[in-house]
């Protein structure tokens, strides 16, 4: 029996598919550091808080990376709208870094300044070259976010999560307590680019893909209202219904009326959740007439952070000097800190070392020199991605579903900025949405044929 089965021929692989394997694994073997960045960010960060985690770690690999494929490549460096944009980040980033209280400072400051809003984006521009390398790219990010969304929906389930109204209910994914926003932002970035993806034009690959990217969607309702975050679901609100828009008012229609019943059975599945999820909802309105104390935290800082830009309207009171200058503008009404506790994590005071408004941390620490030079080139960005959205829907290019995504997560970022800022782990998502909105917003050639080479 053995002689006569080990005389049996093997079935070979077919070599057409063999083929098509190795190439695709030749054709996106420059995006690797790219997907380690992404893969390293499910990666609990060391010791809590995280302030140097594996995910910085291959930014750097990242930043050294991507200049060499781009050489060993041949292909055409930054265009010059995009160098100038990045290089007036850099002026203004060093013109703030100058001001710093001290050398300490202005050294961390500016590496992490440069790291986020202009080497690691420069070079995801570099690395992203057509429409399959961002596909493959999104759909990674996709699956970071169900991933850490399994996690906080168990973490809810199990009562093991960060604490929230006294349970330990709060989903955080891996992220811990001490990144409250880590699960969130994930989450939201691929919800954001599931639903761009599902919006593509009516062809062979958007028919392929959109059932995929409506199913990971929905699967993302949950640990999104899970995280009580209150900036995510108005960032992802807003986002999601101005995506809609942009791929066509009946089928925005449509989508809305489906996702408004599905969020009801979203909110539904939540089980004894469901009453802290209407309260934490009815709060956001309620930011006026009876605020919590994180609300009044919060419009105390925002505050502070106006009264030190007054104080130095031109270049601010310099990188990471918020904290410094915080108590001798501060309103009373501030408290001493938020409590964080629970998802692994001991209780403790964490205190506010920031404004939780980007514009604000960027007005205040940079002045005026900041938001031309920084702000003004997110601006430039979401103006240059719309423009090419517009071209592209009259075109009828098959990237347009990329540049949905693409356009979704700069504005999500824009829109985040009101009620965040950087800082912690995830704020290395930031780079990578900056330098994936860049692809699409600074690509080179409009031509005709562009839309089926990218």
């Amino acid at each position: 029996m053995s002689q006569n089965a080990a005389a049996l021929p093997r079935t070979p692989t077919p070599p057409g598919l063999a083929a098509a394997a190795t190439a695709a694994a030749h054709r996106h073997v420059h995006l690797l550091p790219l997907l380690a960045v992404l893969l390293l960010l499910a990666a609990p960060p060391p010791g809590g808080e995280g302030s140097g985690t594996l995910a910085d770690a291959a930014c750097g690999l990242l930043v050294l990376w991507a200049p060499l494929a781009t050489l060993r490549s041949g292909a055409r460096p930054l265009s010059p709208l995009a160098a100038g944009l990045f290089a007036a980040a850099a002026t203004g980033i060093a013109v703030a870094a100058a001001g710093a209280q001290g050398p300490g400072d202005a050294l961390a400051g500016l590496a992490r300044y440069l790291e986020i809003f202009v080497l690691v984006p420069v070079s995801v521009l570099l690395l992203v070259r057509e429409r399959r390398d961002f596909t493959l790219v999104a759909w990674a990010l996709v699956a970071l976010a169900l991933f850490e969304g399994a996690v906080g929906v168990r973490q809810y389930a199990t009562a093991t999560g960060a604490s929230y109204m006294g349970e330990d209910i709060r989903a955080v994914g891996t992220f811990g307590a001490f990144d409250i926003m880590g699960m969130a932002t994930v989450v939201a970035f691929g919800l954001v680019c599931a639903v761009g993806l599902a919006l593509a034009p009516d062809a062979r690959a958007g028919r392929a893909q959109r059932p995929a990217a409506l199913v990971c969607a929905a699967l993302l309702l949950l640990p999104l209202a899970l995280s009580f975050s209150r900036g995510a679901w108005i960032a992802t609100a807003v986002t999601c219904g101005a995506l809609l828009l942009l791929a066509g008012v009946r089928r925005a229609l449509r989508v809305a009326a489906g996702a408004l019943a599905l969020a009801v059975v979203v909110v539904g599945g939540a089980g004894a959740g469901t009453a802290l999820l209407q309260e934490r909802l009815s709060s956001i309105t309620q930011v006026a007439d009876t605020p919590d104390q994180s609300v009044t935290d919060r419009y105390t800082l925002w505050s502070a952070a106006a009264g030190m830009w007054r104080e130095s309207p031109l270049t601010g009171v310099g990188l990471k000097a918020f904290p410094a200058h915080r108590d001798s503008h501060a309103p009373l009404a501030l408290s001493s800190g938020s409590d964080t506790a629970g998802a692994g994590a001991a209780f403790r005071r964490q205190p506010l070392l920031s404004p939780h408004n980007m514009y604000l941390l960027v007005l205040s620490e940079q002045g005026l020199t900041g938001v031309c030079t920084l702000v003004a080139g997110w601006a430039a960005l979401l103006v240059c991605a719309l423009r090419r959205l517009h071209a592209a829907a009259r075109g009828l290019r098959r990237d347009r579903d990329c540049g949905l995504a693409a356009t979704g997560l700069l504005l999500w970022l824009l829109v985040d900025f009101f009620y965040g800022d950087i800082g912690g782990p995830s704020t290395v998502l930031t780079a990578l949405a900056l330098g994936l909105a860049a692809w699409w917003a600074l690509g080179r050639g409009d031509g005709p044929g562009e839309g089926a080479r990218r």
